[in-house]
């Protein structure tokens, strides 16, 4: 089978087992502008939009506008403009795959340099909804307070200019006060980000950067705006260059920027849209008055153990989280963890088998056909995920031992180099001062902890420096691996 280049006009050429769009992608409208646009969006929301369109006509006034706005995004608008904005989701079980061309996308627009051509997107009242999955980092917050941090670079930057925003939060803000201007609607912001009540993380940041700019915008906002908090879980690896190359020989489809993604996916959203939404219920979406026990779970027990495993797995020398999990002692770590630590500081949540749950994360973590890299966990997932479950654990009195140790290997790794010496590239808003903290201090991590803006207080209790100290030294002496075995004798794991 000669592959052919993915655009519509080549759809009728595409064969089985690969599933074409059952509608005409060329009829998509947009209705949702999705500032973020990036592998996870396009295995997950994207998807669930793309499986509604091929059950109801009038999804498709549901068309999603995709906007990248870091520098390295303009990849995405040039790899998936010439492909008519279609792409492939090809989403791996442990023993078979599904391929389906994804036809969801209405447009993706580069922001990276300039914002107008978004906001213009934004602008039609058919658009109804923004959404976003800019990471933690995208908000702007002060990382010890969680609230917008108004001698962040890129703050400073959108007070000077607010009608040519550069972050995701003055893009909101902007495109709130045209609609206020013009007289039209208010949109629905919908953050889709690992965020605990990342809704009301977003209105927050919203409202207070509103504020600075016109205390009227920001009451207009506060009475018209929704802001929803989901919880979204779907593992979603980077894109290598062998999967393409693989989707092309296997499948036929020459896609410069596919999607790769694991079969389990979760959206359980809070029902807050006034201008309308899709029935996203009805492909598997979860609709429900709060989403914080269930986003509660997922950042406790999914989150939390993933950047536990990445970075005991990447000093330990694993390249995936597959690998890392295929270690029996990480295997038993996460294990425990869940089950002594993070899972005790969970509240009920409704219909969910707690037990189930974390079985099925550990198999989905030993996905070995999910090339997931403890570098991609490393780098994207926020370090309060560890450090917020520290916190409740001291507030109750109980172990941080497993958190600690967790903790400690995010420490040793930020000092940028492993334990043979080669490089660890550090991708964090601090990761300079991170780097220097972690050589100054070595296996003491006082000079660490002692950043308040990314541990606060907690950096300085005496509860977690004893056994961070105790684990860090451990690391720089032993190295991961008889860490790991200690740790195991020490604490019957």
């Amino acid at each position: 089978m000669e592959p052919v280049p993915l655009n519509r006009a080549n759809l009728s050429r595409l064969l089985p087992p690969v599933a074409v769009p059952r509608f005409d992608p060329a009829r998509v409208r947009a209705g949702i502008v999705h500032l973020g646009l990036g592998g996870f969006h396009r295995a997950h929301m994207a998807r669930y939009t793309h499986e509604l369109m091929e059950r109801r006509e009038d999804a498709l006034g549901w068309g999603i506008v995709g906007a990248g706005l870091m520098p390295a995004d303009l990849r995405m608008r040039d790899s998936l403009g010439p492909q008519d904005n279609l792409y492939t989701l090809v989403e791996r079980g442990s023993g078979d795959e599904r391929v389906a061309i994804i036809g969801s996308l209405v447009d993706v627009v580069f922001a990276g340099e300039s914002s107008a051509a978004l906001l213009a997107a934004i602008e039609p009242p058919a658009i109804r909804i923004i959404s976003l999955t800019v990471t933690e980092h995208g908000y702007c917050l002060n990382r010890s307070t969680k609230q917008l941090d108004p001698e962040h670079p890129l703050v400073r930057r959108d007070l000077a200019q607010p009608e040519c925003p550069a972050s995701a939060v003055g893009i909101v803000v902007e495109a709130y006060r045209r609609r206020m201007a013009a007289g039209l609607p208010a949109f629905t912001a919908l953050s889709c980000d690992n965020i605990q009540r990342n809704g009301s993380v977003l209105r927050q940041a919203v409202l207070a950067l509103a504020r600075l700019r016109d205390p009227d915008l920001a009451d207009w906002i506060s009475a018209n705006g929704r802001f929803p908090s989901t919880m979204v879980d779907r593992i979603t690896p980077v894109t290598a260059a062998e999967d393409i190359a693989a989707l092309a020989e296997r499948y036929g489809v020459i896609d410069r920027w596919p999607v790769f993604a694991e079969s389990f996916t979760q959206w359980v959203i809070e029902d807050d849209f006034p201008g309308g939404r899709p029935a996203w219920e009805e492909v598997g979406a979860q609709f429900v008055a709060d989403v914080a026990p269930y986003e509660f779970m997922k950042l406790r027990l999914l989150n939390a153990s993933h950047l536990a495993v990445a970075g005991i797995g990447r000093l330990a020398g694993y390249v995936t989280i597959a690998e890392a999990m295929a270690d029996p002692l990480i295997a038993r770590l996460m294990a425990a963890l869940m089950d002594r630590e993070t899972g005790p500081t969970l509240p009920e949540v409704p219909g969910i088998d707690l037990a189930r749950y974390k079985a099925t994360l550990i198999e989905r973590f030993a996905n070995a056909a999910i090339k997931d890299t403890v570098e991609r966990v490393n780098t994207d997932a926020p370090l309060n995920v560890l450090i917020d479950p520290i916190r409740d654990r001291l507030h109750a009195g109980g172990s941080v031992e497993l958190l600690a140790l967790a903790l400690a290997a995010w420490l040793r790794r930020v000092r940028g180099e492993d334990e043979q010496g080669q490089p660890i590239e550090i991708r964090h808003p601090l990761a300079d001062e991170l780097r220097a903290k972690a050589i100054e201090g070595g296996a003491d991590p006082r000079a660490l902890l002692g950043i308040r803006q990314v541990f606060g207080a907690l950096g300085s209790d005496p509860r977690l420096l004893e056994p961070v100290g105790r684990w860090l030294g451990s690391l720089y002496g032993m190295g991961a691996g008889a860490t790991l075995a200690a740790a195991s004798r020490r604490l019957g794991f």
